[in-house]
């Protein structure tokens, strides 16, 4: 049986200068258009985090893949973190900085019980500020961050130290 690693190092698709010159991008699509690697990913995940978490919340736009099958397979609730904007209601909405600017990033309020585990789930941890902006929406929202899984690592750029605490798990580490 192929692991999610070995799925993804062999479906990975990598495109250098995009989208600028010095930029190696990492593109899951493949990953994610095969059944069984991305079967394989859900599966990892799900073992990984067995019996710690009672909902799973997924990034804006890839982690909504990821949530949506591991809160189907784990029988759990989805939350959307959504771009800013993007939501109706009574949102909590967190800043956080690019390397040209900022982003902003919201979590409908009120959808799960207080002190529910969320897991987050997103497919790159790079710098680590989509991912710190969403555990302080979780938190701020009044449930706990149960942990955060990603499909690929960008280790060079140190996101782990921006979430220092979390348990995090990573498929594939670069």
């Amino acid at each position: 049986m192929t692991s999610a690693a070995e799925h993804v190092h062999s479906l990975l698709a990598s495109y250098p200068d995009f989208p600028h010159e010095g930029i190696l991008f990492r593109d899951l699509n493949p990953v994610f258009a095969n059944a069984a690697a991305f079967t394989s990913i859900i599966d990892a995940l799900a073992a990984e985090f067995a019996g710690t978490f009672d909902a799973v919340a997924g990034i804006e736009a890839r982690g909504f893949l990821l949530a949506g099958a591991l809160g189907y397979a784990s029988d759990v609730p989805v939350l959307a973190v959504r771009k800013g904007g993007k939501l109706p209601g009574t949102v909590l909405a967190e800043e956080y900085a690019l390397e040209y600017g900022t982003a902003r990033l919201e979590l409908e309020v009120g959808q799960l019980p207080e002190g529910s585990r969320v897991l987050i789930l997103d497919d790159v941890l790079a710098t680590g500020g989509t991912v710190a902006a969403t555990a302080s929406l979780i938190s701020r929202a009044g449930y706990s961050v149960a942990g955060v899984g990603v499909v690929i690592e960008l280790s060079d750029l140190d996101g782990r130290s921006r979430i220092e605490g979390i348990p995090t798990h990573t498929i594939v580490s670069f």
